[in-house]
């Protein structure tokens, strides 16, 4: 997992799989970022493979905890399978998913 910020937004890249094996190390590293940015904290999904219920509760936590710092959590480059995910869950209505612009197109 790579986080890289501006003064607008950070960027936190996660790897290719959120699961109750990589929460772990990933919860702690995204509560960071938004302990300690500012503006929008920007989640490039690009990479992720796999998502299971505890990946997907690590997003939704890290989304209140962002709502509780006055940020936003955007998630970023989702990759069809993983939006297929979260539509079923039906949280693409509670996460902000940045629309890429081949999909706009």
């Amino acid at each position: 997992m790579r986080v890289s910020g501006n003064p607008r937004a950070q960027v936190v890249s996660v790897g290719n799989r959120l699961d109750v094996g990589t929460v772990a190390q990933v919860r702690p590293r995204l509560h960071e970022a938004v302990d300690s940015g500012q503006g929008d904290l920007i989640v490039d999904l690009s990479g992720l493979e796999m998502i299971d219920a505890t990946g997907l509760g690590v997003l939704v936590g890290t989304h209140r905890r962002a709502m509780g710092a006055e940020r936003r959590l955007v998630l970023r480059r989702v990759p069809p399978r993983i939006m297929r995910v979260l539509a079923v869950t039906r949280l693409n209505r509670v996460l902000t998913v940045e629309l890429s612009v081949a999909a706009v197109a």
